[in-house]
């Protein structure tokens, strides 16, 4: 048993953590990426009406990945912390059990989509062409929930397994999957809109389908046993992962408020320019949501194992990496702007004055989005899900409610909505520091 930990009992050293994390960090970037080509495909080779459809049913996709995420972090943080205790065979299990958990649940909001889909939709007021494009995109889409869900969480629990590249290649199998369904099933087969979900649906699937059969072998360090129902395993990993729940949900919320401030100052140039804006930032926070994933079973670990010594060192290698990494990359974030909006919108564009502005503003929240992706991931990993919770639903929620509201009004106008965010963030940057800092001692690191 002990070779299969062997990653576990390295020393814990820049080079051993970032070997550790990198496969995850790639595999995060990467699904952040694909998921901005499957927009490019849409808009160019269906329209602008399909795109308009996608972002109308994200909400209901951000429910599915809000409730992966959640059973996924948090069951991943609770099978390996009886890992570290040495209680291998009660972590399978309750492994099997999630696993069988995420299968449930998936049936249940499939079932619940068919059953709501027309009538939510139909409260919308959409155009019949808007309509139809979301009932045959998500009607498609539904029918993944299942894989879905399960791909999240053996994305988590293949890196868990020390699997993490085959976690990554999973990952890159499925983008390029997508990508590749996406024109075939789009241009060639003339599928339009239903192409496009069912592409996204088989991409996901292939870490589902291979993440079954490898842990079906006994010889992995997880593998499926037969479950033992223990109502505390289901609480403690709903409870650990509503950071993630919380962050998913509330983003659609947030998402909506930047829209009817840009409508409100500038239009809907505005609304365009802040989705360019967003993309970006999306794409850098991918970077600390990658590391965070990847280190989260080593946190788990060690703090199973009490080992203070390598969780501490563990910490604080993540701290200064994430800082150094943030000032980075909002150092080219600001200078790169004018190449990086012009990815998206040309020079002559109304919108793009305005994103070049914004961007510059907005991306001063990089110097503290990692900090706070790592302290929530971090109070995950130690099975405080309460802490990582307040955490991110204060600083994607309460901070950029109040900053998208009282920022305009201080600064007069839409230079205050583009600094919402970095105000927001460095809000939840100080949250961050003082439960950091209170919970030092107890979990000593």
């Amino acid at each position: 048993m002990e070779t299969k930990l062997d990653s576990y009992h390295l020393p814990v050293t820049g080079r051993n953590i970032l070997r550790f994390a990198f496969p995850t960090i790639v595999m995060t970037v990467f699904n952040t990426f694909y998921t901005m080509v499957d927009g490019l495909f849409v808009s160019n080779l269906i329209g602008m009406e399909a795109l308009s459809a996608i972002n109308l049913t994200a909400p209901a996709i951000a429910l599915i990945t809000a409730v992966s995420g959640m059973l996924a972090t948090g069951g991943s943080a609770v099978v390996m912390k009886k890992m570290g205790e040495h209680k291998e065979q009660e972590a399978r299990q309750d492994f099997t059990l999630l696993i069988l958990t995420n299968a449930v649940v998936g049936a249940v909001m499939m079932a619940l989509g068919y059953t709501l889909m027309d009538t939510l939709l139909g409260a919308m007021g959409l155009s019949p062409a808007v309509f139809s494009y979301c009932h045959t995109y998500l009607s498609n889409y539904l029918l993944f929930t299942i894989p879905i869900l399960l791909m999240y969480n053996f994305s988590l629990y293949l890196i868990a397994a020390d699997k993490s590249t085959l976690s990554l290649i999973c990952t890159v199998a499925g983008g390029v999957t997508n990508i590749i369904l996406d024109y075939a099933l789009i241009s060639l087969f003339n599928l339009g809109i239903q192409g496009a979900a069912i592409a996204t649906g088989l991409g996901y699937s292939i870490t589902a389908v291979v993440g079954f059969l490898v842990f079906r072998k006994k010889n992995n360090l997880l593998h499926f046993e037969k479950p033992v129902l223990r109502g505390s395993v289901l609480f403690h990993a709903s409870t650990n992962g509503m950071s993630e729940l919380a962050t998913s949900l509330v983003s659609g919320i947030t998402t909506l408020l930047f829209n009817m401030a840009m409508l409100k100052y500038v239009g809907e140039d505005g609304v365009a320019a802040i989705t360019i804006i967003m993309y970006v930032l999306m794409f850098v926070s991918a970077l600390f949501i990658g590391y965070s994933y990847g280190v989260a079973p080593m946190i788990s670990y060690y703090h199973g194992e009490q080992n203070h010594d390598k969780l501490k060192k563990l910490v604080g290698f993540s701290v200064r990496f994430i800082v150094g990494v943030s000032v980075l990359c909002t150092v080219v974030s600001i200078l790169a702007t004018v190449p990086l909006v012009g990815i998206f919108t040309r020079p002559d564009s109304p919108v793009y004055e305005l994103a070049v502005t914004g961007n510059r503003l907005c991306s001063l929240a990089l110097l503290f989005v990692g900090l706070n992706v790592f302290a929530s991931g971090m109070f995950t990993a130690l099975s405080n899900g309460v802490v990582s919770a307040v955490l991110a639903f204060s600083r994607s929620f309460l901070f950029t409610v109040a900053s998208i509201q009282i920022m305009p009004v201080l600064l007069g106008g839409v230079a205050g909505v583009w600094l919402a965010t970095p105000v927001a963030e460095l809000l939840g940057t100080v949250m961050a520091a003082v439960l950091l800092l209170k919970y030092r001692k107890r979990y000593g690191y």
